[in-house]
């Protein structure tokens, strides 16, 4: 099982920089890269909600889930 976090695609349709979506959310740029190169284990849901706030979408636009055998082909 892998959750795919599609952030860099969110942030390019919206032209945030990873700087201004941070500020935004209220959380580092480090933290960021940590959710948009899988490597989280976890988000807070106030977290979340901040992500879909700033971003004006659904927790779905955000994460996905995909089977294994899709995971290592992408």
């Amino acid at each position: 099982m892998a959750i795919i976090v599609d952030l860099d695609l969110l942030l390019a349709q919206r032209g945030l920089s990873v700087g201004e979506f941070a500020d935004a959310v209220g959380i580092t740029p480090a933290n960021i890269a940590v959710l948009k190169n899988g490597r989280a284990k976890a988000v807070r849901f106030t977290t979340l909600d901040a992500i879909c706030r700033t971003l004006g979408c659904q927790p779905g636009d955000v994460l996905r889930w995909v089977p294994d055998d899709e995971a290592d082909d992408s």
